[in-house]
């Protein structure tokens, strides 16, 4: 898949265990070709579809990173990563057609 909005992520600022959680997340979306959300939930059991939106859970749950993916194209981009807390408030959900 390619990845667009890394920015995002460049501007992460969680602990060095999340840092390297969100460098395998690269890693792994970058050597795959999910043709559907079920190929998503494979690869990522927690995994969420939320609007239209995907939400990842990155370091056991502790950040959240929120990806909208064109299937038929090949593409993901990155909405925005987030601590749970953040998550909660919802304001991202606009970006997801919620």
């Amino acid at each position: 898949m390619k990845i667009v909005g890394t920015a995002n992520l460049l501007r992460f600022k969680g602990d060095e265990a999340a840092t390297r959680s969100v460098a395998s997340w690269l890693r792994i979306c970058e050597s795959v070709k999910w043709d559907k959300f079920l190929d998503v939930r494979r690869q990522f059991p927690s995994a969420d579809r939320v609007g239209e939106c995907v939400v990842f859970d990155i370091r056991r749950n502790r950040y959240r990173l929120i990806a909208k993916i064109e299937f038929g194209i090949g593409l993901i981009r990155v909405v925005s990563l987030l601590t749970h807390a953040e998550y909660d408030r919802g304001g991202w959900k606009n970006a997801c057609g919620c």
